[in-house]
């Protein structure tokens, strides 16, 4: 499986969206489509995910999906229980050191992980002032470390002040996607740290 290549991430993503579709899958895994479709296609065959029945996707059931219910109008996927005990086998410290080896001609992408460290959660807008790039360069960068299991998609329909740190705002309606720094990003930036002989960065104040 592991030879396949992006299976790992297709597999991942669908530990943490527990259901998606194709096109949903490439732009969270940041994988081109049509390679998308062929891994979850080997996926299948190996009994590693499955089909979702039925016409529409709760969202307790669709965890990256902000809408309460979603009309399904593609082929919906799922982790099978042989996928999650592969994912679960998997060593942890092989993936963190994984993903910083993808990482270390990607300085974008660090950049982006310290100031999630920093800030909490926020929207893309507010991360692409903060690393000083064009917000669409950013979206997609988000996109693939979310697709990577470094950064995560909230789930909250309202953020507050002590969650979001870079806004002063006693809470935040949620209206669009907004991100923070999983527990794998969090491991990656210490062991980035670590090698480096970096200090990990003092939280915002807020103000």
């Amino acid at each position: 499986m592991l030879a396949i290549p992006g299976a790992l991430r297709v597999l991942a993503h669908l530990r943490r969206a527990r259901v998606d579709y194709g096109v949903s899958i490439a732009i969270s895994t940041g994988i081109p489509l049509e390679d998308v479709l062929g891994v979850l296609d080997e996926l299948e065959s190996m009994g590693l995910i499955r089909r979702v029945p039925g016409s529409s996707v709760k969202r307790s059931e669709a965890k990256l999906k902000l809408s309460d219910e979603v009309h399904r109008h593609h082929m919906h996927y799922e982790l099978s229980d042989a996928g999650d005990l592969l994912l679960r086998s998997l060593d942890w410290d092989s993936f963190i050191e994984g993903c910083r080896l993808a990482l270390r001609d990607d300085p974008l992408a660090v950049k982006i992980l310290e100031a999630a460290r920093r800030i909490g959660v926020d929207n893309a807008l507010t991360y692409a002032k903060l690393v000083g790039r064009p917000l669409e360069e950013v979206e997609s960068e988000l996109e693939r470390l979310v697709g990577m299991g470094l950064m995560e998609v909230s789930r909250s329909r309202i953020i507050k002040r002590h969650e979001r740190r870079a806004k002063p705002k006693a809470e935040t309606r949620v209206h669009h996607r907004y991100y923070e720094l999983s527990d794998a990003g969090e491991a990656l930036l210490r062991r980035m740290g670590d090698r480096q002989g970096l200090k990990r960065d003092p939280p915002m104040s807020g103000r």
